[in-house]
């Protein structure tokens, strides 16, 4: 069963419609490597909740629907049958949904977000839920009440965050596809660290339904995969309008899945690629920029005209997202308040008033980076500062969406290193939450200004992988598939297999699972 692991989601559903294998023979080999890999102390740990029961259940429904043929077989969708992970922070029936907070432990959705019940609908078994920062604040899923995610290059290492859990499941092939949340980078960021696929669609075009909103203007629900193909797929399935979610887009799905093989031909002839001036050189580690700069000559060796593009409000965007994110969390997370959601933790002491009812339970509930956001986000909001703070921030992000739209008048997709360094080992950073946060330099302006953007992986610096990133104007998804399959086709033509094959634990790992 190890090598149905390593295929690729397209590769697998392949195999599952051929009838060579069973969902239920694919199911069980991912379920056997989460109990192989994730728990212990040296586990990965990117499961907060196993789903085996339902996923068995699921699998084997659509093995019989196949077995049976007919109208029903020939409908069902291309990834069905496929086990998918999904981020703790989208809400399911049947499963736990934590944010990885003791604010809603063993807390059980009563309905499931809009992303959900596509995959229902489409049959993928869902093997569980990931692990995250907590309500996914965090570059590094150190932030998370349930414990550390391992990176699967080196568990000693941060697997990104705040979607760490997802991206690990991923790489550890514990799971051929998973969701994620991006709300400054939490899907690309992790992706680039654990040499996966990571997308964050345009904002409005996969509904945030059932996703637990931590920022709402800047979340966005995409795919983790290994492959820029398997994104596509996922990517297509979980998009479209949506009446429950008001800022849903009502534009039709893009051909995703096609943009992603036309790139997969290498073939980038006519296509113009800035490269942003902002997001490259000076804080960037050397083997980071070393491994940017090849694929910069891949990219012209592929047809691709490179140009130089200037976004100078760049600079600027950290500091006016580290003002509007935690003004929309201290927003948001008011509801957590002891009464509707989740725990409630009475006062040791003194009268039982619903104050202070609400303070104690918000005071066990919450970890320390939600109350230091809640903090900053108050007081950004608060009288008397809300123009100087929030207000400003709000103009700030006015002048980054001008950037971008200067930048594509010039381009057709804009790259960068998706950040700016590999993996750091964990508590190097815990003490300085600035440093923390410079890890999301380079994908905050996509979520500022509501971009689509893909991190491909780029290859190693010091044995660990560097993730190259793909921009395009609102509402041209398939530009950065078409980009980003391109790049994977070409570096892989050079390394002669995927990047995922060269880390060492994963493939003593796996070789110790055929054994």
């Amino acid at each position: 069963m190890t090598e149905l692991i390593n295929l690729s989601a397209a590769a697998l559903a392949e195999k599952l419609r051929s009838g060579e294998v069973t969902s239920v023979e694919a199911v069980q080999a991912h379920l056997d490597r989460i109990a192989a890999v994730d728990g212990g102390e040296r586990g990965v740990h990117a499961f907060l909740h196993v789903n085996a029961e339902e996923a068995l259940a699921v699998a084997a429904e659509v093995d019989a629907i196949r077995a049976a043929g007919g109208a029903e077989a020939d409908s069902l969708h291309p990834l069905a049958g496929v086990p998918i992970a999904i981020k703790d922070l989208i809400v399911t029936v049947g499963q736990p949904t934590t944010a990885a907070s003791k604010m809603l432990e063993g807390w059980m959705s009563p309905y499931d977000a809009t992303v959900i019940d596509k995959i229902r609908a489409a049959k993928l078994p869902m093997l569980g839920k990931t692990n995250l920062d907590e309500f996914a604040m965090g570059s590094s899923t150190e932030h998370s009440a349930y414990g550390n995610t391992r990176n699967p290059w080196d568990l000693d290492r941060i697997p990104g965050g705040s979607g760490g859990g997802s991206a690990a499941a991923v790489a550890a092939f514990e799971a051929p596809l998973a969701l994620g949340t991006d709300t400054g980078g939490s899907i690309r960021q992790p992706g680039a660290v654990t040499g996966t696929v990571g997308v964050k669609p345009t904002y409005g075009s996969v509904s945030r339904y059932g996703a637990i909103a931590m920022a709402s203007s800047l979340d966005q629900i995409g795919p983790v995969s290994r492959t820029v193909l398997d994104s596509a797929y996922l990517h297509e399935l979980i998009a479209g309008h949506d009446k429950r979610d008001s800022t849903s887009l009502t534009d039709p799905v893009p051909a995703l899945v096609e943009a992603a093989k036309a790139g997969a031909t290498g073939d980038l002839t006519g296509l113009r690629v800035g490269v942003i001036k902002e997001l490259t050189g000076e804080g960037y580690q050397a083997g980071v920029q070393q491994r940017f700069d090849e694929s910069l000559e891949l990219l012209k060796a592929a047809g691709a005209e490179v140009v130089e593009v200037s976004c100078p409000n760049f600079k600027y965007a950290l500091g006016a997202y580290y003002l509007i994110m935690p003004s929309e969390v201290s927003s948001n997370l008011a509801k957590f308040d002891g009464v509707r959601y989740g725990q409630r933790v009475l006062p040791k002491d003194g009268p039982v008033t619903i104050e202070r009812v609400m303070g104690a339970t918000r005071a066990a509930g919450f970890g320390d980076e939600v109350k230091r956001r809640i903090i900053l986000g108050t007081y950004a909001l608060s009288a008397g500062y809300y123009d100087a703070y929030y207000g400003s921030a709000q103009q700030v992000r006015t002048l980054v969406q001008r950037d971008f739209d200067a930048a594509f008048e010039q381009a057709d997709v804009l790259v960068s290193p998706t950040s700016p360094n590999v993996a750091f080992e964990f508590g190097s950073k815990s003490d300085d939450p600035l440093s923390m946060y410079l890890n999301d330099v380079a994908t905050i302006p996509a979520n500022l200004a509501g971009v689509p953007g893909i991190s491909v992986p780029g290859g190693l610096s010091e044995g660990l992988p560097v993730g190259i990133q793909f921009l395009a104007p609102a509402r041209e998804d398939a530009r950065v598939y078409r980009a980003g399959a391109a790049l994977e086709k070409l570096l892989e033509d050079a390394w002669g297999a995927p990047l995922i094959t060269q880390a060492p634990e994963l493939a003593a790992a796996i070789e110790e699972g055929a054994a």
